[in-house]
């Protein structure tokens, strides 16, 4: 006869993926936040690739196409002023340059494996943020016409 063992294992820890519910109250780590903020930023240049084809085409095809051009971030169209229009295209800065940035630092982590630890990641991370937020502040300000 065998003896049934009365020791069983230790519970294994359970994982589980974050539900929608509780992400705000998730504590994202710095690295985290940059790299969701690359996936988003890449999302609003996707989604926004209409308007971003629609400016390219009517800055370059005429004068009076630039005109029109101007005058939507001026005065507005559709029902919605020229200062709405300026702030999604303020957006569109801010993705552009932030998934540039991001996309930069995940170059260099992909090529330098080797070098990366988890304090390297927070400090690249937290580089990158300053960069995009700041870059698109100075450009916001020429946008809105501060100088």
């Amino acid at each position: 006869m065998t003896e049934v063992s009365s020791h069983s294992k230790p519970a294994r820890p359970e994982f589980r993926n974050i539900d929608f519910a509780s992400l705000q109250s998730y504590r994202w780590p710095m690295a985290s936040l940059a790299s969701g903020m690359h996936r988003v930023s890449g999302a609003i240049m996707f989604f926004l690739m209409p308007f971003i084809i629609w400016m390219f085409d009517n800055s370059i095809s005429s004068e009076i196409s630039f005109a029109k051009f101007k005058a939507v971030f001026n005065v507005g169209v559709l029902g919605i002023p020229g200062f709405l229009w300026k702030l999604a295209l303020l957006g569109l800065i801010w993705a552009g340059l932030h998934h540039f940035i991001a996309g930069m630092r995940h170059l260099w982590m992909d090529t330098h494996h080797h070098h990366v630890t988890k304090d390297f990641g927070r400090q690249t991370a937290l580089v990158v943020m300053a960069m995009s937020f700041g870059l698109t502040a100075i450009l916001g300000a020429k946008l809105f016409g501060l100088y």
